[in-house]
């Protein structure tokens, strides 16, 4: 089975979601190929469109896979190779134009996966040809390490009470102001920023942290709260995408209103956690492993290549 990526490649690469979801795909037998979507806005991504139709005339692609409802309409343009769109977040929470492309798209994809059940509501899509998998975590780069150990590796001071913000500060999704309220009332706490790191920095950061905060305002299903539980390292979070369902029976895990006091409260419960959380084994039990997830998501391209031609 040969598939083609069809995704936004803004910064020079693929979303580590993506590449990793493709890793571990490809160990289940799939061959992928990347289309890399460049340019803004839906007159920016149609530009694309000669261009993608010679990669798939090289490629042969058995049919694509979209990530985001932008690339996914893009995909849809051509209507030769079936397309599967999965829907992450903005291309829904977003609403307004970015909400209606990604219903257009989910009508004309032969498949659409949205990460959160919460999404899926959202876009009031009723068909069959739909389901709800999350986003899965890499299980094989993200790993609990001791906090000293992480520490020794980062060069950061032992004694420091660190709360890793999920996410950069200029992301205005990610809602900084109100973490850094919040870090502000808690005593000696400092609060990081994540950003520019690679994936295996990314691990160590998270498990030298004394616990990961999200204060989003809107998400679908946030990997890096998936990353922190496969680290053992706690977890604050306003209720947002799955975050609520993803961090059910986590210890360690607490959930706040979008009130610094009621968050700063929660963050001196989880500097008071001293042990690494189950967050690994809940991983498992809840199925978010990038292995599992391949498993549900290659159970797809199935299906939708043994669709009659169109």
């Amino acid at each position: 089975m040969k598939v083609l990526i069809v995704a936004n490649n803004k910064p020079g690469q693929f979303s580590p979601f993506v590449s990793e979801q493709v890793e571990a795909l490809k160990k289940l037998g799939v061959e992928f190929d990347f289309f890399g979507v460049g340019g803004k806005g839906f007159n920016g991504y149609l530009s694309n469109l000669p261009s993608l139709k010679k990669k798939i005339h090289v490629f042969q692609p058995d049919l694509l896979h979209a990530h985001y409802g932008l690339s996914g309409m893009l995909a849809n343009l051509q209507r030769t190779v079936p397309v599967v769109t999965t829907y992450h977040g903005s291309d829904i929470h977003s609403r307004g134009l970015n909400l209606s492309m990604s219903r257009i798209t989910a009508r004309y994809s032969a498949y659409n996966i949205f990460v959160s059940p919460w999404l899926l509501e959202l876009a009031a899509y009723k068909e069959d040809n739909k389901c709800v998998i999350p986003c899965g975590v890499d299980t094989t780069t993200f790993t609990p390490v001791e906090r000293t150990e992480a520490r020794k590796q980062l060069g950061w001071n032992e004694n420091e009470q660190i709360v890793l913000f999920a996410g950069a500060f200029d992301n205005d999704v990610k809602n900084s102001p109100l973490a850094k309220e919040t870090v502000a009332l808690v005593p000696n706490a400092k609060l990081v920023e994540l950003r520019g790191y690679t994936r295996e920095q990314v691990n160590l950061l998270i498990n030298a942290a004394n616990c990961l905060l999200m204060t989003s305002h809107r998400e679908g299903s946030p990997v890096v709260i998936k990353e922190a539980m496969a680290c053992g390292t706690p977890i604050v979070s306003v209720d947002v995408g799955d975050v609520k369902n993803v961090v059910s029976g986590v210890s360690g895990c607490f959930l706040s209103a979008y009130d610094a006091n009621d968050i700063a409260v929660n963050i001196r419960q989880a500097l008071s956690f001293k042990s690494k959380t189950n967050g690994p084994q809940r991983i498992i039990e809840k199925g978010l492993s990038n292995e599992i997830i391949a498993h549900q998501i290659l159970e797809i391209y199935q299906k939708v290549i043994s669709l009659p031609k169109r």
